[in-house]
């Protein structure tokens, strides 16, 4: 009885060890994944940061092109007066 006694904790030891060394590999897989998740998220951070920046400098062209077509119809209709204002 004694034998068996014995082989079953050679055996539970062993099967322990095993699982202690899984466990580590585990360990190391996931925190490789929570690196590389990590490093995803500050990429997305950069994009948005980088596409908020971009939607601003259209905005702003946008205005510049609004306020360039206002001067232009402000010039013109100046001319319009100045030419109607001659008279043969």
């Amino acid at each position: 009885m004694n034998k068996f006694l014995v082989a079953g904790a050679i055996a539970s030891t062993i099967l322990l060890a095993g699982c202690s060394s899984n466990t580590t590999a585990l360990e190391n897989n996931v925190q490789s994944l929570s690196d590389k998740v990590d490093a995803l998220s500050n990429e997305v951070a950069a994009l948005r940061a980088e596409q908020s920046s971009l939607s601003g400098d259209i905005k702003s062209a946008q205005m510049s092109a609004d306020q360039a077509k206002a001067e232009a119809m402000r010039a013109n209709e100046r001319i319009d007066n100045i030419a109607s204002s001659y008279t043969k």
